[in-house]
């Protein structure tokens, strides 16, 4: 079973930057299809970017040149770089992965496997 691990999130400042990281020490990630997903107190689950497996990408409109999600398949982790931060980007971050692999979807239907999730708050 993939059991993934996020990290990287905290406090920062609107306009600011941080990094999650995605990683597992059960399964090599090079051939899984991995998401970010968030969720706001209140509101449900949102995609937020998605990588497949060969490198392509897709982002949810309102991170679109903010946010940046990559992969480093010797480090077996994925990254979701994010900039210009907000408030309204305050949620947990939960990253999920499918073994389709070759896709870019940004449905949590589509993921099979979860993190537990870190905290991203965006505050002054």
């Amino acid at each position: 079973q993939l059991q993934l691990v996020e990290s990287g999130g905290g406090l920062v400042q609107p306009g600011g930057s941080l990094t999650l990281s995605c990683t597992t020490s059960t399964f090599a990630l090079t051939f899984w299809a991995i998401g970010w997903f968030r969720q706001a107190p209140g509101k449900e689950r949102e995609g937020v970017a998605s990588i497949s497996n060969s490198g392509s990408t897709n982002y949810k409109d309102s991170v679109k040149g903010r946010f940046t999600i990559s992969r480093d398949n010797a480090k077996n982790t994925v990254y979701l770089q994010m900039s210009s931060l907000k408030p309204e980007d305050t949620a947990v971050y939960y990253c999920a992965g499918a073994p389709w692999g070759s896709g870019t979807s940004t449905l949590d239907g589509d993921y099979d496997y979860w993190g537990q999730g870190t905290q991203v708050t965006v505050s002054s």
